[in-house]
């Protein structure tokens, strides 16, 4: 009888104990934060969790899941050693933890980005540690993912989100604390692909989209796309060895294999369920966002779209309202033209400045002096990157320095021209380049918009007229895809660009897409 006492005694001891990937060794906890530590065991096993002078105990459920809350802890760079039963994982850390996140711009290298040589080579910061999550789109939640932390050496950081990099570098050598960030970016994302149905469906403005994945939903056959691709692949393999043994060029019609949409980052709740999902409530300070892009057409339904997702996000997180700061969309394709023209970008801008009067703890990044013209992808990553930091020093970390951009705040009309007034100018606008502000529109009663003069008359205030309109009605300040516009704030060699606005409501273009 004993020794079948010692024997599941032994059983108990080495039964399998598992975590996400999120938790393991070279991880950052967040400071002065309950830190969840969840996994997977055998139901109703004893869990045993110690990490420095805690410990925790408690039973995987009939499921074989378990959580324990960890007590808060001061940053620290000694490393730590976190014991959960037969587990152990070492050099840990406890410092600030951020969440990047977004579509392309977002994921974007290190490798591919302004200076990249002098970037990795000096991207030597052990304290600084990066995990990817792995890319998969699904309807089905997951609870993990392929990833490890790392600490951050040239190889690895080459490969890694620029943004995020280069925000938690700042943050490191700024704050003096270990950094760890979460890069789970994925390419050509929609916002739509972030957020689960159930609230989706609750929001009239995208029925649109959601009606259309409905269709698609019932309508695409990816196998019979892939057997049709398999068939001419084959034929262009045939014709391709015929060119070969005659001395000829390869076929310049080789196919390209189809794309499945129902695991793409396209449709609703794919990326929550397959990217967010396996992370949700990992100790966090907070999120950076870069994305857009791809709802470029539909900037009147992201007024209410993008607000929902970051509430999704801080609802199921249980963390209260973390800090969520994004990128506005830089300037992109054919720069204005004369007259200026209803275009679709300027109104997701707008949307993406609304969401900041709309939730608490939210910030953007303006950077319509950054964009590319004929790359979506601007290679200037760094100024992303510290517009974005700015935000975290002074509003997370309460160091001194500028962080908004001007917004308009209110118009005054006078004979013939509006008075625009700002606010968040810092020690007052500057114009770039030439002595006078650039990329002011403005109309009359017929709502016809021509390019305006316009002029500073105060620290806070700019006058705008066109000669041939003498009843202003209302102004626009870099409404287009690619403006040309020059106003900033100026605080000492500190230059931040005046947000996009208008001062008009006139119908959306991008309404009801």
């Amino acid at each position: 009888m004993l020794s079948v006492v010692i024997w599941a005694s032994v059983i108990n001891c080495f039964a399998e104990v598992k975590t996400p990937s999120i938790i393991g060794n070279n991880m950052v906890l967040q400071q002065n934060h309950k830190n969840p530590i969840w996994g997977w065991a055998d139901a109703e096993e004893s869990i045993n969790v110690s990490i420095a002078d805690q410990t925790h105990k408690t039973k995987a459920d009939k499921k074989g899941q378990w959580k324990i809350i960890l007590n808060p802890m001061k940053a620290s760079s000694y490393p730590k050693t976190l014991k959960i039963n037969n587990l152990k994982y070492e050099n840990i850390l406890v410092g600030e933890v951020w969440l990047c996140s977004g579509q392309s711009n977002m994921g974007w290298s290190l490798g591919n980005s302004d200076d990249a040589d002098l970037e990795i080579i000096t991207a030597n910061y052990p304290n600084l540690r990066l995990i990817s999550v792995s890319l998969v789109g699904t309807q089905e939640a997951r609870n993990d993912f392929n990833g490890q932390w790392e600490v951050t050496t040239p190889e690895i950081a080459k490969n890694f989100s620029a943004v995020g990099y280069l925000f938690g570098r700042r943050l490191h050598l700024a704050l003096g604390v270990p950094v760890g960030l979460i890069d789970n970016a994925w390419g050509g994302s929609a916002c739509e692909a972030w957020i689960p149905r159930d609230r989706l469906n609750k929001l009239p403005v995208a029925k649109p989209y959601m009606d259309q994945w409905r269709e698609t939903e019932k309508t695409f056959d990816y196998q019979k796309l892939l057997a049709n691709y398999q068939d001419k692949f084959k034929k262009w393999q045939e014709k391709s060895q015929t060119a070969r043994k005659q001395g000829k060029a390869q076929p310049s019609d080789r196919p390209r294999p189809p794309r499945n949409k129902l695991t793409g980052q396209h449709r609703p709740a794919n990326l929550y369920n397959g990217v967010l999902n396996p992370i949700i409530g990992y100790g966090i300070k907070g999120a950076i966002w870069y994305q857009g892009e791809s709802n470029g057409k539909r900037g009147h339904a992201y007024r209410e779209v993008f607000p929902l997702m970051i509430q999704c996000w801080r609802d199921v997180w249980k963390q209260g309202d973390f800090s969520f700061y994004w990128v506005q969309l830089a300037d992109f394709m054919n720069e204005v033209s004369e007259p200026p023209t209803e275009q679709t970008w300027p109104e997701l801008r707008e949307a993406q400045t609304l969401t900041l009067d709309k939730l608490k703890n939210v910030g953007e990044a303006v950077i319509i002096d950054v964009g590319e013209g004929r790359d979506i992808h601007p290679r200037n990553k760094q100024m992303v990157a510290n517009r974005l930091v700015r935000n975290a020093l002074a509003k997370d970390y309460g160091i001194d320095l500028p962080y908004q951009s001007p917004r308009y705040q209110s118009m005054e009309t006078k004979n013939n021209k509006i008075v625009l007034t700002f606010d968040h100018v810092g020690k007052g606008l500057y114009c770039f380049d030439v002595r006078d502000p650039l990329g002011f529109a403005i109309c009359g009663e017929n709502r016809k918009f021509v390019w305006a003069q316009a002029k500073l008359i105060g620290n806070n205030k700019v006058e705008v007229w066109a000669d041939d309109i003498q009843k202003p009605k209302a102004v626009r300040y870099a409404w287009a895809d690619n403006p040309v516009c020059n106003l900033y704030r100026k605080d000492g060699s500190i230059t931040l660009p005046v947000t996009p606005f208008r001062t008009d409501d006139f119908p959306l273009i991008t309404k009801g897409m």
